[in-house]
């Protein structure tokens, strides 16, 4: 028997953020931001932090504990996410917490739901606002949801659907640890010359065969950024790449459009694609993108919308919101790994401008500094390193994509009863 109920009477709470700033911390616990929030899912690791006495002013009126729900009242509306397992963590702006009443319904059950088609719907239908639009705490509680299962099916079918998003959590974090190996690897090397700096004191570098060793000068020289190895320069990476050089143009040989849009990226992970035939698509699908490219996002950039670009399909096209670097000069595995360090957003952040939406310009991407080796057998070395690790990761992204998708196809089927588990 289906129950229609209002989100009020399924929840023991719905609490909306403090109306203000919290003080950041370099450490501490997580405040969570409607761009850690992603279909379904909380990123811990990334979020803004704040001192344990902030932590209890900002939850004072209710302590977000794990199996709340945590939803996004703007940029993006909707978006919602469970609170994990043994986390702390507070609100940060623009966010509401939801607290399911265990007597009526499972809190994953709630969180699919929430992220099912029909509630998305309902949710960005009930925004308001005519320049950012947004959801008032009272239409959340009114927002009403169809109840077609008993808690006993409730929890089976949270449990059929969780066992894909567990896969597809563990693929993400083990695509986060071999991508942050490649930018660890990069930094030593390039940033903070360890290899370098190991054969000028008479040590043998970490971690690195002799050969491999061989390739890298013995000392330092003074440069305008301070001590860079002997022979090495200091480069733009806009000139180590090109920018935005090859657009979808009207006699392009395309029949349909795979599109990336800015709101669907999130640190190296494409959440969805949209797919339009040729000619309807929107205006801002324009940039076309080639093997290796490291696309980055130009608007709110220090959020981190990038992702790299391996082995696409012909027709995959990104918004005209990305800036596309395309190496010339160097291996893709060393200019990814350059451009996706956490001082890069830090600098593209302090540098964009704007009201709602700041930005900055590709060309603030291009003059980003660099340092290139005079042996091309070091970028080379590098590359036979890392390359694999982005490749790896490249190839758990597939997957994804597959898992997501039967999740999906899963998820509406499961909720409106059409499906049972039992089928699964």
């Amino acid at each position: 028997m289906i129950k229609v109920r209002p989100l009020g009477d399924l929840c023991e709470a719905i609490v909306d953020c403090e109306h203000k700033t919290a003080p950041l911390e370099d450490s501490g616990i997580p405040s969570i931001r409607t761009t850690d929030i992603c279909n379904g899912r909380i990123d811990i690791q990334n979020t803004n932090r704040v001192s344990e006495e902030t932590y209890k002013l900002w939850t004072a009126r209710l302590k977000p504990q794990p199996q709340d729900i945590i939803l996004a009242r703007e940029a993006p509306v909707g978006e919602v996410g469970i609170i994990p397992e043994n986390t702390r963590v507070c609100l940060g702006q623009r966010t509401v917490l939801l607290r399911p009443r265990a007597s009526e319904i499972v809190p994953k059950y709630l969180l699919y739901l929430m992220i099912s088609a029909e509630i998305r719907h309902a949710l960005r239908s009930r925004s308001e606002g005519s320049t950012v639009a947004h959801l008032n705490v009272a239409d959340i509680r009114s927002l009403p949801i169809s109840v077609r299962h008993g808690l006993s099916e409730q929890r089976t079918i949270a449990d059929t659907l969780g066992s894909l998003d567990d896969k597809i959590e563990l693929n993400r974090r083990t695509n986060e640890t071999l991508e942050k190996m490649a930018r660890v690897i990069f930094k030593s090397w390039f940033v903070d010359f360890d290899p370098v700096v190991a054969k000028s004191e008479g040590r043998q570098p970490d971690g690195m065969d002799s050969e491999t060793a061989k390739l890298f000068p013995g000392s330092l020289v003074e440069s305008e950024i301070g001590q860079i190895p002997k022979g090495w320069r200091l480069v733009a990476a806009g000139e180590v790449a090109e920018i935005n050089t090859w657009s979808l143009g009207k006699n392009d040989d395309l029949n349909l459009i795979e599109y990336v849009e800015i709101s669907e990226v999130n640190r190296g992970d494409i959440g969805s694609t949209q797919c339009f035939e040729r000619g309807s698509e929107p205006s801002r699908a324009r940039r076309r993108l080639r093997h290796g490219d490291t696309v980055m996002s130009t608007v709110r950039p220090d959020r981190g919308s990038y992702f790299l670009c391996l082995h696409p399909t012909p027709n995959l096209i990104a918004s005209t919101g990305f800036a596309v670097l395309s190496p010339t000069t160097v291996p893709w595995s060393y200019l990814h790994a350059g451009l996706t360090q956490p001082e890069v957003f830090e600098h593209l952040g302090q540098h964009a401008d704007g009201g709602a939406y700041p930005a900055v310009r590709p060309e603030v991407i291009g003059d980003w500094t660099m340092c290139i080796p005079d042996n091309e057998d070091v970028l080379r070395a590098f590359h036979r390193v890392c390359a694999p690790l982005f490749e790896m990761a490249c190839s758990n992204r597939k997957q994804t994509q597959t898992l997501s998708s039967v999740r999906d196809l899963l998820l509406p089927n499961l909720l409106s009863g059409e499906l049972n588990t039992h089928s699964v």
